[in-house]
């Protein structure tokens, strides 16, 4: 009864859905060109994804999922060399960073809109030995279509907070629980995630295999530093840097940078938004405050300057690595979700962060239980960066901690790998 209702309202929904998708995504790049496969409409790619039939399906939303998504695929390679994947994505940034990365082996795609049609036309072209979702992406008729071809369905890397579980449970009876009861395997980040998904569907297949987020590793970097190009190559420089920044936290920023300036000359910032399409909105706050800058996506020439706007996707961590200290963002201004702090620590940066990350909680709680990161108010932000910027063996060590609490948590890509190969006939892997 629920999924009726479900496809009953999803034409009502995407009607005034679509609009908002286009305007979203046309300023991003390759919108025009990929537009079709959301619809499941692959056209000259027909033949290469057919190709892929009999490969493992990884589903992710953007970018975050996909940088875990595309770690466990080559996880998964350097155990199972003969397996193949498809990847898709929600997003477009997504897209990019999928396309970008992939490993041999792996073709990248756009997730079919969740219309019956759409889903069973992709699975026919596809036909995957299994489909794999991360994190938070239910969607009822791709679930449900892929379970009833006796498809392997898993959603790994799980979780779900307290608001979510509440809402679930309003409509536990009648929708969510049959839903999550069609998974093979949920496969969850913590046991706090794993009480929640069974409160909400007590006869679902729920396990905690742990955040497979610890297991990410880096790729390899250029060793010169991009930043060199703006701010010149210097002993003494110190390099702020705002990571995936949100609205409000842009301004924050800029006012803490413009007051501990007067302190340190030779400070720079770095401000990444997590919108590229943002950048006209920030480069405007940074010129209301006097700060000169350059844009990334922009900047041809190296220039001299004291802030870098990056209003780019997918250089996070090429930039992040000449930072001397991170500000995790959507955690001030009034956000409290929390964006990934495994980058930073891997990096060995020095993290500070606001009080509340509601979505990376218990990242946040490895870290900050073993003092490795320092969480702010935002008006404490000033002082905690002050701090920081003035000690050098405080930076050193807070980033070494926050490394060490990421290695001492790894594990989950292997266990995942291992319940999913469980699942997979012999007659399923490919020569």
């Amino acid at each position: 009864m629920g999924r009726i209702i479900y496809n009953l309202l999803l034409p009502l929904g995407f009607v005034f859905f679509i609009p908002e998708l286009v305007l979203k995504y046309r300023g991003r790049g390759g919108w025009k060109s990929t537009f079709r496969e959301r619809f499941a409409c692959y056209g000259d790619r027909k033949a290469e994804l057919t190709s892929f039939r009999g490969a493992i399906w990884v589903h992710a939303v953007s970018v975050g999922e996909t940088v875990v998504a595309l770690s466990m695929i080559r996880r998964y390679l350097q155990r199972f060399p003969e397996r193949r994947f498809i990847l898709s994505t929600t997003t477009t940034t997504g897209q990019d960073v999928a396309r970008a990365n992939c490993p041999e082996h792996t073709a990248v795609i756009f997730c079919p809109i969740d219309f019956p049609w759409m889903i069973r036309k992709a699975l026919r072209l596809l036909r995957p030995a299994a489909l794999v979702i991360f994190e938070t992406e239910i969607w009822p008729n791709l679930i449900s279509i892929a379970a009833g071809k006796m498809i392997p369905v898993l959603l790994v890397n799980a979780r779900m907070s307290d608001h979510s579980a509440k809402g679930y449970r309003r409509l536990g009876k009648i929708f969510f629980s049959p839903l999550l009861r069609k998974f093979s395997r949920i496969l969850t980040q913590t046991d706090s995630d794993t009480a929640r998904f069974l409160s909400v569907s007590p006869q679902a297949r729920v396990v905690t295999a742990g955040n497979m987020k610890f297991d990410q590793k880096l790729p390899e970097l250029p060793t010169d530093n991009v930043l060199d190009r703006y701010f010149g190559a210097g002993s003494g420089r110190l390099v702020l840097f705002g990571a995936s920044t949100h609205p409000g936290e842009e301004a924050l920023l800029a006012d803490c940078y413009n007051v501990l300036r007067r302190e340190f000359p030779d400070l720079k910032l770095v401000l990444v938004p997590r919108h590229a399409e943002r950048g006209g909105d920030v480069a405007d706050i940074l010129r209301e405050r006097g700060i000169s800058f350059a844009r990334r996506s922009l900047a041809a020439e190296s220039v001299r300057v004291d802030a870098l706007l990056a209003d780019t996707t997918g250089e996070m961590l090429l930039l992040m690595r000449g930072a001397d200290v991170v500000v995790m963002g959507k955690s001030f201004a009034g956000h409290d979700e929390g964006h990934n702090l495994i980058e930073p620590a891997l990096l060995g940066k020095p993290i500070v962060t606001g009080p509340v990350l509601r979505n990376f909680r218990y990242i946040f709680s490895a870290l900050e239980n073993q003092n490795a990161l320092m969480p702010a108010a935002d008006g404490e932000l000033t002082e905690v960066l002050r701090r920081l910027l003035a000690s050098e063996s405080l930076r050193t060590a807070l980033g070494r901690k926050a490394f060490e609490v990421i290695d001492a948590n790894r594990g989950a890509v292997d266990r995942t790998i291992d319940e999913l190969e469980r699942m997979l006939p012999p007659a399923a892997v490919a020569g």
